[in-house]
Protein backbone atom coordinates (compact mmCIF):
# COMPACT_ATOMS: atom_id res chain seq x y z
CA UNK A 1 0.00 0.00 0.00
CA UNK A 2 2.27 2.82 1.26
CA UNK A 3 5.13 2.98 3.73
CA UNK A 4 2.84 4.80 6.18
CA UNK A 5 -0.13 2.43 5.81
CA UNK A 6 0.44 -1.30 6.12
CA UNK A 7 -2.71 -2.83 4.63
CA UNK A 8 -2.93 -6.59 4.15
CA UNK A 9 -5.39 -9.48 4.27
CA UNK A 10 -4.92 -12.16 6.90
CA UNK A 11 -7.52 -14.88 6.97
CA UNK A 12 -10.94 -13.29 6.71
CA UNK A 13 -9.69 -9.98 8.14
CA UNK A 14 -8.46 -6.85 6.40
CA UNK A 15 -5.66 -5.48 8.57
CA UNK A 16 -4.52 -1.86 8.57
CA UNK A 17 -1.63 -0.61 10.70
CA UNK A 18 -0.91 3.11 10.79
CA UNK A 19 2.86 3.24 10.46
CA UNK A 20 4.04 6.69 11.48
CA UNK A 21 4.98 6.11 15.13
CA UNK A 22 7.44 9.01 15.29
CA UNK A 23 4.44 11.33 14.82
CA UNK A 24 2.12 9.20 16.99
CA UNK A 25 0.57 8.00 13.70
CA UNK A 26 -0.92 11.42 12.93
CA UNK A 27 -2.66 11.36 9.56
CA UNK A 28 -1.28 13.00 6.45
CA UNK A 29 -2.60 12.95 2.88
CA UNK A 30 -0.75 9.75 1.97
CA UNK A 31 -2.29 7.92 4.92
CA UNK A 32 -5.81 9.16 4.19
CA UNK A 33 -5.47 8.06 0.56
CA UNK A 34 -4.19 4.64 1.64
CA UNK A 35 -7.01 4.10 4.11
CA UNK A 36 -9.64 5.01 1.53
CA UNK A 37 -8.16 2.67 -1.07
CA UNK A 38 -7.97 -0.30 1.31
CA UNK A 39 -11.50 0.18 2.63
CA UNK A 40 -12.97 0.55 -0.84
CA UNK A 41 -11.15 -2.56 -2.07
CA UNK A 42 -12.30 -4.65 0.89
CA UNK A 43 -15.85 -3.36 0.86
CA UNK A 44 -16.46 -5.34 -2.32
CA UNK A 45 -14.29 -8.33 -1.34
CA UNK A 46 -16.49 -11.16 -0.03
CA UNK A 47 -13.43 -12.85 1.51
CA UNK A 48 -12.97 -9.94 3.92
CA UNK A 49 -15.45 -10.27 6.77
CA UNK A 50 -14.09 -7.51 9.03
CA UNK A 51 -11.47 -4.75 9.16
CA UNK A 52 -9.03 -4.30 12.06
CA UNK A 53 -7.12 -1.01 12.43
CA UNK A 54 -4.28 -0.35 14.87
CA UNK A 55 -1.29 1.96 15.21
CA UNK A 56 2.43 1.18 15.24
CA UNK A 57 4.28 1.88 18.49
CA UNK A 58 3.01 1.81 22.05
CA UNK A 59 2.13 5.47 22.53
CA UNK A 60 -0.45 6.36 19.95
CA UNK A 61 -3.25 4.86 17.92
CA UNK A 62 -3.49 8.15 16.03
CA UNK A 63 -2.83 11.56 17.61
CA UNK A 64 -4.68 13.62 15.00
CA UNK A 65 -3.99 15.17 11.62
CA UNK A 66 -1.06 17.02 10.10
CA UNK A 67 -1.79 20.34 11.84
CA UNK A 68 1.44 22.03 10.78
CA UNK A 69 0.74 21.29 7.11
CA UNK A 70 -2.79 22.65 7.39
CA UNK A 71 -1.58 25.92 8.90
CA UNK A 72 1.21 26.30 6.35
CA UNK A 73 -1.22 25.63 3.51
CA UNK A 74 -3.62 28.25 4.83
CA UNK A 75 -0.92 30.88 5.17
CA UNK A 76 0.37 30.18 1.67
CA UNK A 77 -3.11 30.18 0.14
CA UNK A 78 -2.60 26.65 -1.19
CA UNK A 79 -5.12 23.88 -1.71
CA UNK A 80 -3.41 21.24 0.42
CA UNK A 81 -5.63 21.89 3.45
CA UNK A 82 -8.81 21.85 1.37
CA UNK A 83 -7.83 18.58 -0.30
CA UNK A 84 -6.86 16.96 3.00
CA UNK A 85 -10.09 17.89 4.77
CA UNK A 86 -12.26 16.93 1.81
CA UNK A 87 -10.64 13.50 1.64
CA UNK A 88 -10.42 12.99 5.40
CA UNK A 89 -14.09 13.78 5.86
CA UNK A 90 -15.00 11.47 2.98
CA UNK A 91 -12.94 8.78 4.77
CA UNK A 92 -14.88 9.41 7.98
CA UNK A 93 -18.12 9.00 6.03
CA UNK A 94 -16.86 5.78 4.43
CA UNK A 95 -16.12 4.37 7.90
CA UNK A 96 -19.48 5.49 9.31
CA UNK A 97 -21.34 3.78 6.44
CA UNK A 98 -19.06 0.73 6.19
CA UNK A 99 -21.11 -2.46 5.72
CA UNK A 100 -18.66 -4.74 7.57
CA UNK A 101 -17.40 -4.73 11.17
CA UNK A 102 -14.70 -2.08 11.57
CA UNK A 103 -12.62 -2.69 14.68
CA UNK A 104 -10.32 0.13 15.84
CA UNK A 105 -7.82 -0.79 18.55
CA UNK A 106 -7.55 2.58 20.30
CA UNK A 107 -4.86 1.48 22.75
CA UNK A 108 -2.91 4.74 22.93
CA UNK A 109 -3.42 8.43 22.21
CA UNK A 110 -6.57 8.81 20.12
CA UNK A 111 -7.29 12.44 19.35
CA UNK A 112 -8.70 14.58 16.55
CA UNK A 113 -8.18 12.75 13.27
CA UNK A 114 -7.59 9.53 15.21
CA UNK A 115 -11.06 9.86 16.66
CA UNK A 116 -12.43 10.29 13.15
CA UNK A 117 -11.00 6.95 11.99
CA UNK A 118 -12.14 5.05 15.07
CA UNK A 119 -15.30 6.32 16.76
CA UNK A 120 -17.46 6.06 13.63
CA UNK A 121 -16.66 2.36 13.19
CA UNK A 122 -18.73 -0.45 14.66
CA UNK A 123 -16.18 -1.50 17.35
CA UNK A 124 -13.73 0.65 19.36
CA UNK A 125 -11.52 -1.41 21.62
CA UNK A 126 -9.83 0.53 24.42
CA UNK A 127 -6.70 -0.64 26.23
CA UNK A 128 -4.63 0.40 29.21
CA UNK A 129 -2.89 3.15 27.23
CA UNK A 130 -6.07 4.70 25.82
CA UNK A 131 -6.21 8.50 25.96
CA UNK A 132 -9.25 9.71 24.01
CA UNK A 133 -9.92 13.42 23.43
CA UNK A 134 -11.07 16.12 21.05
CA UNK A 135 -8.70 18.96 22.07
CA UNK A 136 -9.30 21.33 19.14
CA UNK A 137 -10.50 24.38 21.08
CA UNK A 138 -6.99 24.54 22.54
CA UNK A 139 -5.51 25.27 19.11
CA UNK A 140 -8.19 27.65 17.86
CA UNK A 141 -10.03 24.98 15.88
CA UNK A 142 -13.25 22.96 16.31
CA UNK A 143 -13.94 19.24 16.94
CA UNK A 144 -14.21 18.23 13.30
CA UNK A 145 -14.06 14.69 11.77
CA UNK A 146 -17.68 14.20 12.81
CA UNK A 147 -17.28 15.47 16.37
CA UNK A 148 -20.46 17.48 15.98
CA UNK A 149 -22.26 14.21 15.26
CA UNK A 150 -21.00 11.80 17.92
CA UNK A 151 -20.37 14.21 20.80
CA UNK A 152 -23.99 15.44 21.18
CA UNK A 153 -25.17 11.83 21.03
CA UNK A 154 -23.27 10.86 24.16
CA UNK A 155 -25.14 10.73 27.46
CA UNK A 156 -26.34 14.07 28.79
CA UNK A 157 -23.87 16.90 28.22
CA UNK A 158 -20.78 14.68 28.23
CA UNK A 159 -20.09 15.53 24.59
CA UNK A 160 -20.40 19.27 25.14
CA UNK A 161 -17.98 19.04 28.07
CA UNK A 162 -15.51 17.05 25.96
CA UNK A 163 -15.82 19.34 22.95
CA UNK A 164 -15.37 22.60 24.85
CA UNK A 165 -12.69 21.55 27.35
CA UNK A 166 -10.81 18.85 25.43
CA UNK A 167 -11.30 16.49 28.38
CA UNK A 168 -9.14 13.36 28.17
CA UNK A 169 -10.73 9.99 28.78
CA UNK A 170 -8.83 6.87 29.79
CA UNK A 171 -10.17 3.36 29.18
CA UNK A 172 -12.85 3.18 31.88
CA UNK A 173 -14.16 6.66 31.09
CA UNK A 174 -14.13 5.92 27.36
CA UNK A 175 -16.37 2.92 27.99
CA UNK A 176 -18.64 4.85 30.32
CA UNK A 177 -19.00 7.67 27.80
CA UNK A 178 -19.73 5.26 24.96
CA UNK A 179 -16.80 6.25 22.75
CA UNK A 180 -15.29 2.80 23.36
CA UNK A 181 -17.42 -0.32 22.91
CA UNK A 182 -15.00 -2.85 24.47
CA UNK A 183 -11.96 -3.03 26.72
CA UNK A 184 -9.08 -5.45 26.18
CA UNK A 185 -5.96 -5.05 28.35
CA UNK A 186 -2.88 -3.91 26.43
CA UNK A 187 -1.04 -7.17 27.06
CA UNK A 188 -3.91 -9.12 25.47
CA UNK A 189 -4.30 -7.06 22.32
CA UNK A 190 -1.76 -8.99 20.24
CA UNK A 191 -3.56 -12.20 21.18
CA UNK A 192 -6.85 -10.56 20.21
CA UNK A 193 -5.46 -9.65 16.80
CA UNK A 194 -4.16 -13.21 16.30
CA UNK A 195 -7.54 -14.65 17.27
CA UNK A 196 -9.36 -12.38 14.84
CA UNK A 197 -6.94 -13.26 12.04
CA UNK A 198 -7.34 -17.00 12.54
CA UNK A 199 -11.09 -17.04 13.13
CA UNK A 200 -13.76 -17.88 10.62
CA UNK A 201 -15.90 -14.81 11.14
CA UNK A 202 -19.58 -15.04 10.35
CA UNK A 203 -21.88 -12.47 8.86
CA UNK A 204 -24.01 -12.02 11.98
CA UNK A 205 -21.04 -10.92 14.10
CA UNK A 206 -21.51 -13.54 16.79
CA UNK A 207 -18.01 -15.01 16.41
CA UNK A 208 -16.48 -11.53 16.59
CA UNK A 209 -18.30 -10.72 19.81
CA UNK A 210 -17.25 -14.05 21.30
CA UNK A 211 -13.59 -13.28 20.55
CA UNK A 212 -13.80 -9.80 22.03
CA UNK A 213 -15.48 -11.16 25.15
CA UNK A 214 -12.86 -13.90 25.54
CA UNK A 215 -10.06 -11.29 25.64
CA UNK A 216 -11.86 -8.66 27.70
CA UNK A 217 -10.78 -7.45 31.12
CA UNK A 218 -11.93 -5.08 33.85
CA UNK A 219 -10.99 -1.45 33.11
CA UNK A 220 -11.75 -0.32 36.65
CA UNK A 221 -14.13 2.34 37.87
CA UNK A 222 -14.98 5.38 35.77
CA UNK A 223 -14.89 8.88 37.20
CA UNK A 224 -17.73 9.79 34.85
CA UNK A 225 -20.10 7.78 37.01
CA UNK A 226 -19.64 10.43 39.71
CA UNK A 227 -19.36 13.49 37.46
CA UNK A 228 -22.46 13.09 35.29
CA UNK A 229 -24.64 15.40 37.36
CA UNK A 230 -21.99 18.13 37.51
CA UNK A 231 -21.34 17.90 33.78
CA UNK A 232 -25.02 18.03 32.84
CA UNK A 233 -25.68 21.00 35.11
CA UNK A 234 -22.67 22.96 33.94
CA UNK A 235 -22.84 22.41 30.19
CA UNK A 236 -26.56 22.66 29.45
CA UNK A 237 -27.98 25.41 27.26
CA UNK A 238 -26.77 27.39 24.29
CA UNK A 239 -24.76 30.20 25.90
CA UNK A 240 -21.09 29.89 26.71
CA UNK A 241 -21.21 32.77 29.20
CA UNK A 242 -23.97 31.03 31.14
CA UNK A 243 -21.94 27.81 31.27
CA UNK A 244 -18.96 29.67 32.67
CA UNK A 245 -21.16 31.43 35.20
CA UNK A 246 -22.57 28.11 36.42
CA UNK A 247 -19.20 26.46 36.92
CA UNK A 248 -17.90 29.58 38.65
CA UNK A 249 -20.87 29.66 41.02
CA UNK A 250 -20.73 25.91 41.78
CA UNK A 251 -17.85 26.35 44.21
CA UNK A 252 -16.46 22.79 44.09
CA UNK A 253 -12.93 21.85 42.99
CA UNK A 254 -14.01 20.09 39.79
CA UNK A 255 -16.02 23.11 38.64
CA UNK A 256 -13.17 25.49 39.44
CA UNK A 257 -10.89 23.38 37.25
CA UNK A 258 -13.40 23.43 34.39
CA UNK A 259 -13.61 27.22 34.55
CA UNK A 260 -9.84 27.50 34.36
CA UNK A 261 -9.77 25.15 31.38
CA UNK A 262 -12.56 26.98 29.57
CA UNK A 263 -10.84 30.31 30.09
CA UNK A 264 -7.67 28.93 28.51
CA UNK A 265 -9.41 27.94 25.27
CA UNK A 266 -10.03 30.07 22.21
CA UNK A 267 -13.28 32.02 22.78
CA UNK A 268 -13.97 31.86 19.05
CA UNK A 269 -13.45 28.11 18.94
CA UNK A 270 -15.66 27.56 21.96
CA UNK A 271 -18.50 29.63 20.50
CA UNK A 272 -18.29 27.78 17.18
CA UNK A 273 -18.04 24.39 18.89
CA UNK A 274 -21.10 25.09 21.02
CA UNK A 275 -23.12 26.03 17.94
CA UNK A 276 -21.76 23.12 15.89
CA UNK A 277 -22.68 20.50 18.50
CA UNK A 278 -26.18 21.84 18.96
CA UNK A 279 -26.70 21.86 15.18
CA UNK A 280 -25.12 18.43 14.81
CA UNK A 281 -27.50 16.91 17.34
CA UNK A 282 -30.32 17.44 14.85
CA UNK A 283 -28.46 16.51 11.65
CA UNK A 284 -27.55 13.30 9.86
CA UNK A 285 -23.91 12.27 9.47
CA UNK A 286 -23.33 13.52 5.94
CA UNK A 287 -24.81 16.90 6.82
CA UNK A 288 -22.46 17.16 9.78
CA UNK A 289 -19.46 16.33 7.61
CA UNK A 290 -20.47 19.05 5.17
CA UNK A 291 -20.80 21.41 8.14
CA UNK A 292 -17.32 20.41 9.32
CA UNK A 293 -15.84 21.29 5.94
CA UNK A 294 -17.47 24.71 5.92
CA UNK A 295 -16.28 25.59 9.41
CA UNK A 296 -12.76 24.23 8.89
CA UNK A 297 -12.21 26.22 5.71
CA UNK A 298 -13.57 29.42 7.23
CA UNK A 299 -11.34 29.09 10.28
CA UNK A 300 -8.40 28.65 7.90
CA UNK A 301 -9.25 31.54 5.59
CA UNK A 302 -11.01 34.06 7.81
CA UNK A 303 -9.76 33.35 11.32
CA UNK A 304 -6.57 34.04 13.26
CA UNK A 305 -6.95 31.87 16.38
CA UNK A 306 -6.08 28.68 14.50
CA UNK A 307 -2.72 30.07 13.43
CA UNK A 308 -2.06 31.42 16.92
CA UNK A 309 -2.97 28.07 18.47
CA UNK A 310 -0.66 26.19 16.11
CA UNK A 311 2.13 28.65 16.89
CA UNK A 312 1.68 28.29 20.65
CA UNK A 313 1.19 24.52 20.81
CA UNK A 314 2.92 23.04 17.77
CA UNK A 315 5.65 25.46 16.66
CA UNK A 316 6.93 27.59 19.56
CA UNK A 317 5.44 25.28 22.19
CA UNK A 318 5.14 28.11 24.73
CA UNK A 319 1.49 27.10 25.38
CA UNK A 320 0.64 30.79 25.79
CA UNK A 321 -1.71 31.65 22.91
CA UNK A 322 -3.04 35.19 22.60
CA UNK A 323 -6.59 34.63 21.47
CA UNK A 324 -8.80 37.06 19.62
CA UNK A 325 -12.06 38.42 21.09
CA UNK A 326 -15.32 36.51 21.43
CA UNK A 327 -17.27 36.33 18.17
CA UNK A 328 -20.65 37.97 17.82
CA UNK A 329 -23.56 35.52 17.42
CA UNK A 330 -24.14 36.57 13.82
CA UNK A 331 -20.48 35.94 12.98
CA UNK A 332 -20.71 32.48 14.51
CA UNK A 333 -23.71 31.68 12.31
CA UNK A 334 -21.82 32.90 9.25
CA UNK A 335 -19.30 30.09 9.77
CA UNK A 336 -21.96 27.54 8.76
CA UNK A 337 -23.04 29.14 5.48
CA UNK A 338 -22.35 26.99 2.38
CA UNK A 339 -19.01 27.33 0.61
CA UNK A 340 -18.60 28.11 -3.07
CA UNK A 341 -20.73 25.81 -5.22
CA UNK A 342 -17.76 23.98 -6.77
CA UNK A 343 -16.26 23.18 -3.36
CA UNK A 344 -19.57 21.96 -1.98
CA UNK A 345 -20.10 19.73 -5.02
CA UNK A 346 -16.51 18.45 -4.96
CA UNK A 347 -17.01 17.20 -1.41
CA UNK A 348 -20.35 15.58 -2.23
CA UNK A 349 -18.81 13.81 -5.24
Amino acid sequence: MTSLINARKTGSVGRITLNRPEALNALNQEMVDGLIKALLDWREDDAVKAVVVDGAGEKGFCAGGDIRMLAESGKAGGDEAWTFWRDEYQLNTLIFEYPKPYIALIDGITMGGGVGISVHGSHRVAGDRTMFAMPETGIGFHPDVGGAYFLPRLKGETGMWMGLTGARLKAADSLAAGVATHYVPSDRQEALIAALESAELDNDGEALEDILEAHAGDPGESDLAHLGGLIDAAFAGDELAAMKARVEAAGDAWSAKQLSILNSKSPTSCAITLAALRKGAQADFRTVMQQDLRVSMRLLVEGSDFYEGVRAVIIDKDNAPKWGPQMRPEDVEAMFVPLEADREQSFLD
